[in-house]
Order: structure tokens, then sequence, then C-alpha cells
């Protein structure tokens, strides 16, 4: 998504756990953006750093990677016909390692009424691993997506609108688009 808007970046991962915390989604996603940031700085010291960390929360459960299909099956049938948050946290340092801006941004979506055969066909496709919630809004799952309220983008990874307005509050970036 960064390369498409044209910004300069080198992707660095970080290796918080992520292993199912307890409390408010919108301040798990931030603090674990956060974390993220702390810990790549560390190694990458002198550089703006952006850390960030996607959940998707449902009836008091929050939802990461599914580790199996049988996980996957489990949070699609959780999801179905439902309304559910995908909430992003981002994390911004300076390149002297201060916390610039930290944020979690909201988006609200609901999925249509899918059958046992949907879900079983859309695991199959291979699609849901390494995504939180188990779907792509951008590839094959968007046909669950029934409408969202809030930025498409943050569904897909980053809040584009969010996280540009503060990198150019915070300094990292002095224009945008870039020419």
């Amino acid at each position: 998504m960064l390369t498409q808007m044209g910004l300069p970046f080198r992707s660095v991962v970080s290796h918080v756990s992520e292993e199912d915390p307890s409390g408010d989604p919108a301040e798990i996603s931030r603090l674990l953006a956060e974390k993220k940031a702390l810990q790549v700085y560390a190694k990458n010291k002198e550089s703006w750093i952006l850390g960030a960390d996607t959940v998707v929360a449902i009836d008091h459960h929050l939802l990461g990677k599914p580790e199996n299909r049988d996980h996957a099956r489990q949070m699609l049938t959780l999801l179905n016909g439902k309304e559910h948050k995908v909430i992003t946290g981002i994390c911004i340092l300076t390149p002297a390692g201060k916390v610039a801006h930290s944020e979690a941004v909201t988006t609200r979506v609901r999925f249509i009424r899918l059958t046992r055969q949907q879900i079983e066909d859309y695991i199959l496709t291979g699609e849901p691993y390494g995504k939180a919630g188990s779907y792509a809004i951008q590839g094959i799952g968007s046909f669950m997506v029934e409408r969202i309220s809030g930025s498409y983008t943050n569904v897909v990874g980053l809040p584009l609108c969010a996280l540009i307005k503060a990198l150019m509050t915070v300094g990292a970036l002095k224009r945008f688009p870039l020419s």
C-alpha cells in the first residue's frame, strides 16, 4: 500500500507476541503497534519508524490471523451475517526514538449471510491465512462484505488517510503527494 502511494520505505519484521491479549481492542492494537515500532527502532536507529497492528473485534472476541483451517472456519462463522470492527493501531517514532504519533483507526464491516459451503469454498482458496479475521476485502473475500463504514484502506491493512495526515503533522513528510 505504501508503494502505491509513492512512499519510500523498508519493511522490517518485528517479533512482538500478538497472543490473545484482553481489554479494549483499540487500545490493544495501538499498544501492539507501539511495541512493534519500538522493537524495530532498537535495530534501525536514526530512521522514522512506523509500527502497525490490525485486529478484528466482534462480540468481545479479538480475531487475529487463523492458525489453521478449523480456526479460519471458526472466525468466518463468527463473522457470518454480522457487523464487526477492523481496528488498526499505528505508531510513528521519530529518528530519535520518541513516539511522535499513536492512534487506532476503526472501520465497521458487515458480512452477508454465508452458507457453510461458501465458507468452506473460501477457506479452500487459501486467502484467509495470514489475514486478521480470516478474510481479505481486497481479494476474493470482498464477496462477503455487504457494507463498510469508515476507511476501506484500514480494512485492507493501513488507514492511509489517517497515516498520511499523521506523517505530515509530525514532520516525517513535508508534503503529499510526493513529486
